[in-house]
């Protein structure tokens, strides 16, 4: 699959259909843990600026345009014909992975982590009602704050044991991806998602920004005015790196 330098990160260029197929292709293989990261403009702006978070990201396989900067940034890089009409934002990227495996005797197995129980709990019961076909293996909400390597194994295990072949890590950025990362080369073998806030999103705890704002790359201002003291400092400074290196690699061009 082609990829396209975002501030450094190697975005693929592709659409929903790409990614899904990609990730069906590598999850039935099962040879070796696939890391995916649908990437907004916090990740791009995070890998360049943080090396240890920029190795991190070096580790995944696939990593899909997931804000509107993004997807400009690529398509200002291909061709009339090549561009991509919409973004791979990971909630949908989640929902169109678990429809497309909504068949009777589908090979595909489904491993929620992370989350409280509850949350969990809600996901299940909608991705049940709504994906009746599709399976979810095992769920797992694992205890708050940096875990030993005893639980960690315990981890590993839980996901073996479910025989589950995608793995969707909702632990929060960066923690979801260090974790992926230091342990692909142990993880069973699976497609991990990086999926961020879709857990909330699709349990119905979280509102996702209207399809316009979204259109125009303004969900950010939409989740700022959601919850103004976490998101603050995240947006102003990301955003703000995001922009500077865009324009500083563009002149050096």
């Amino acid at each position: 699959m082609r990829t396209v330098s975002v501030i450094g990160l190697p975005v693929a260029a592709t659409d929903y259909q790409g990614a899904v197929a990609w990730v069906l292709e590598n999850a039935k293989k099962a040879d070796r843990a696939y890391a995916v990261e649908a990437a907004n403009t916090h990740v791009a702006a995070l890998a360049r600026s943080d090396a240890e978070f920029g190795a991190s990201m070096a580790k995944f396989d696939l990593i899909t345009p997931d804000g509107m900067p993004l997807l400009w940034t690529v398509n200002a890089q291909l061709g009339e014909s090549e561009k991509l009409k919409d973004r791979v934002y990971g909630p949908t990227l989640m929902l169109e992975t678990i429809s497309a495996t909504n068949r009777p005797n589908s090979k595909f197995r489904h491993f929620l982590l992370g989350g409280k129980p509850e949350t969990l709990e809600k996901l299940t019961a909608r991705f049940s009602r709504e994906f009746p076909d599709s399976e979810i293996a095992a769920t797992l909400s694992p205890p708050f704050g940096d875990w030993s390597a005893d639980e960690t194994e315990n981890i590993f295990s839980e996901i073996r044991n479910s025989r589950a072949n995608l793995v969707w890590v909702g632990l929060g950025c960066p923690k979801q991806e260090h974790w992926i990362a230091k342990n692909k080369h142990l993880l069973p073998p699976a497609v991990y998602f990086g999926i961020g806030a879709a857990f909330a999103f699709h349990a119905g705890e979280v509102k996702q920004a209207p399809p316009a704002l979204q259109k125009f790359g303004l969900e950010w201002a939409y989740r700022l005015a959601m919850e103004p003291r976490r998101l603050f400092k995240r947006y102003f400074t990301y955003n703000s790196l995001f922009l500077f290196h865009t324009l500083r690699d563009q002149m050096r061009a």
